[in-house]
């Protein structure tokens, strides 16, 4: 198949950051990779760098990408490439998958923080992301059309809804059988659709957090931490040990009630 020729009025940048963290103002970038696409039709330039981000990484962001305090050690930090990273990329659109919402809200903080103001107002931001969830999106019609190769009638009847999604999800145990599932870090999960709802339940549910708020995260040691506030990241018993007033704080304000209840059983259990 001949290779599709971009219609550019503009250098194009596609990029991704990979980091310590998932948060844009906290965390910092380990490896920034960057694609530049010329709108005179020579060809592509590529720059790639890891970063020493002076803080350090989350053992998810480890898990996920790969690169450890080690290989940073003798990395240079933001401040020492920006100029170069600014220099790349220049007056370029840019583009990348959850760019938008990350990559280039992550650079902006880099840049900001070493004074450098980076103005995307002039710029077009093309995100990859949004135009497969736009083009596929993920209602129940289009799920129902999917799953049972016929249309929705009555959506938003919530007898209807509920109907529906027991017909998607049957549609989706027959469609999923058997068939593996390759895991964003390239390893394989055999098979992790299957009539069991325990097999289910883990498989829909995000078992790093212990609310569906995500207030409360579960480590891969399994110790719960803070994923909000001024003990963001710190261990919740410890926090609670040290002080008690936290916890009736939490009780206080507008946490869910899930968030709630599990503070209190801590609290409970540590006799605080």
């Amino acid at each position: 198949m001949q290779d599709l020729q971009l219609n550019l009025t503009r250098d194009l940048v596609f990029f991704d950051v990979e980091t310590t963290g998932l948060n844009v103002i906290r965390d910092r970038i380990v490896q920034i990779a960057l694609v530049k696409l010329f709108k005179n039709g020579q060809p592509p330039e590529e720059l790639t760098m890891l970063i020493n981000p002076g803080i350090p990484i989350s053992e998810e962001s480890m898990q996920i990408h790969g690169i450890t305090p080690k290989d940073l050690a003798n990395k240079p930090v933001f401040a020492q490439v920006a100029q170069k990273i600014w220099d790349f990329i220049g007056t370029s659109d840019l583009a990348g998958y959850n760019s938008n919402r990350f990559d280039v809200p992550m650079l902006m903080e880099e840049f900001a923080r070493v004074g450098m103001e980076f103005d995307i107002s002039k710029r077009r931001l093309i995100d990859v992301q949004r135009i497969f969830y736009k083009m596929e999106p993920r209602t129940l019609k289009a799920a129902y059309r999917l799953y049972c190769q016929r249309e929705l009638e009555d959506a938003h009847d919530a007898l209807a809804d509920v109907k529906a999604t027991i017909d998607v999800f049957k549609g989706q145990l027959r469609a999923y059988e058997g068939k593996d599932l390759w895991d964003e870090d390239g390893s394989t999960i055999p098979a992790p659709i299957k009539n069991d709802m325990q097999a289910l339940h883990d498989f829909t549910n995000d078992l790093h957090f212990l609310d569906a708020t995500q207030k409360l995260r579960v480590q891969p040691d399994g110790v719960v931490v803070f994923n909000f506030g001024k003990y963001m990241g710190q261990p919740v018993k410890e926090v609670l040990k040290k002080e008690r007033n936290y916890g009736i704080w939490i009780q206080e304000r507008e946490f869910s009630s899930q968030v709630k209840q599990i503070i209190r059983q801590m609290m409970k259990e540590i006799g605080a």
